[in-house]
């Protein structure tokens, strides 16, 4: 496993486990982060960290990698099992989706959702 297939593991395991400030130290500080609920994109750590928090306020999302793979111009893509619940355990979404990483120094620069979610039906 490639050294960003390892961290990519990692930022999703930091996710699933509410672990946030271990999951903002692998991104860029001027990290661009696509905004799942809402669309469009938050610039920066202190944004996602606001991002998150809004939507664990709201819903129980748990994302799991299934494949990673690198692409040809360098990306590092993912395919992810989304399982989203209402804060009282309730299913409200089962879907496959794909996220796509960009690294700089180490760090995620970008992140991309490239197939259509229905996240941004539930989460209001």
């Amino acid at each position: 496993m490639s050294t960003e297939s390892e961290l990519v593991q990692q930022l999703y395991d930091g996710f699933n486990a509410r672990n946030i400030d271990a999951v903002l130290a692998k991104l860029a500080e001027d990290v661009v982060w696509a905004n799942g609920m809402d669309g469009g994109h938050v610039h920066g750590r202190e944004a996602v960290r606001a991002y998150w928090t809004k939507q664990w306020a709201t819903i129980s999302p748990h994302v799991e990698p299934k494949q990673i793979t690198q692409t040809a111009d360098g990306a590092t893509s993912v395919e992810v099992h989304q399982i989203v619940h209402d804060l009282k355990g309730a299913l409200l979404l089962d879907e496959t989706v794909l996220h796509v990483f960009r690294f700089e120094g180490g760090k995620v620069k970008r992140f991309d959702i490239n197939s259509t979610s229905q996240l941004s039906s539930i989460a209001h």
